[in-house]
C-alpha cells in the first residue's frame, strides 16, 4: 500500500511516519486486504494545544475510508484515527459479501457512470466562476472539481459505502430500479433515501 504522511504546521519525522505505516498496514492486512493507497494528514486545533491526525484510505477502485483523530502528541492523533478506520472496517466487515468485496477492488468500469464533483464557495466571485454553473445570474465561485463516478448499487451498499467513506450524502444508480438514487445522514442520526418516482 502506499503512504503518504504529511503536516500542516506539524514536523513528521522518520519514528512517526514509520509508527503510521505500520499501523495502517496492520489494519489494512487484519481488515481490508486490498487497500492500495492512504493519505495521513497531521495538524494542529484552533488553540494549538492538540494534535490532529485526518487518514484518508483508498480501499479499492470508487470505495474510500476516513478517519480523524485527536491527541496530545501526533502519535496519539493517528492511534485515535486508525481505531476509527478499523472500527468501521469490523462494524462492516461483516456485511460485506463476496460481491461486494469484488466491487470494491475488480470493478468493471463500464457499470459506473463519469460525472464530475463540484465544491462551490457560497459568496460570488465573478473572477473564478465557472459559466456553466450559472443560473438566473447567481455564478457560485468554483473551489475544486475532481471526476466522480455514479456507482450501481444497493441501497445497503449505497449505505456501507456512505458510512466507509465518512461522507453525508452518496448519489448512485440504483441497481433493482436503474434510477438514481440518494442516501443522505439527517440531522437526528438516521438514513434518508431518495428513489425518485417514475411514471
Amino acid at each position: 500500500m502506499h503512504i503518504t504522511v504529511a503536516g500542516k504546521q506539524v514536523e513528521t519525522g522518520d519514528a512517526l511516519k514509520t509508527h503510521v505505516r505500520d499501523g495502517l498496514n496492520t489494519i489494512s492486512r487484519k481488515y481490508f486486504d486490498h487497500a492500495v493507497e492512504a493519505n495521513v494528514t497531521f495538524s494542529r486545533d484552533a488553540k494549538g494545544h492538540a494534535f490532529l491526525c485526518d487518514i484518508n484510505l483508498k480501499a479499492g477502485r470508487n470505495l474510500f475510508l476516513r478517519g480523524e483523530g485527536e491527541g496530545a502528541d501526533a502519535h496519539r492523533a493517528f492511534e485515535v484515527a486508525a481505531e476509527h478506520v478499523a472500527k468501521r472496517l469490523r462494524r462492516y466487515r461483516r456485511r460485506m459479501n463476496d460481491h461486494a468485496r469484488s466491487l470494491a477492488s475488480e470493478r468493471n468500469p463500464e457499470e459506473g457512470e463519469p460525472a464530475r464533483q463540484v465544491v462551490l464557495r457560497p459568496e460570488e466571485d465573478e473572477e473564478t466562476a465557472d459559466p456553466a454553473l450559472a443560473e438566473g445570474g447567481d455564478s457560485p465561485a468554483v473551489v475544486a472539481e475532481t471526476p466522480a463516478v455514479i456507482d450501481r448499487l444497493t441501497v445497503g451498499e449505497a449505505v456501507m459505502r456512505m458510512d466507509l467513506a465518512h461522507v453525508p450524502v452518496l448519489m448512485f444508480r440504483n441497481r433493482a430500479t436503474n434510477g438514481l438514487n440518494v442516501v443522505y445522514r439527517r440531522g437526528d442520526g438516521n438514513i434518508g433515501w431518495i428513489d425518485p418516482k417514475t411514471t
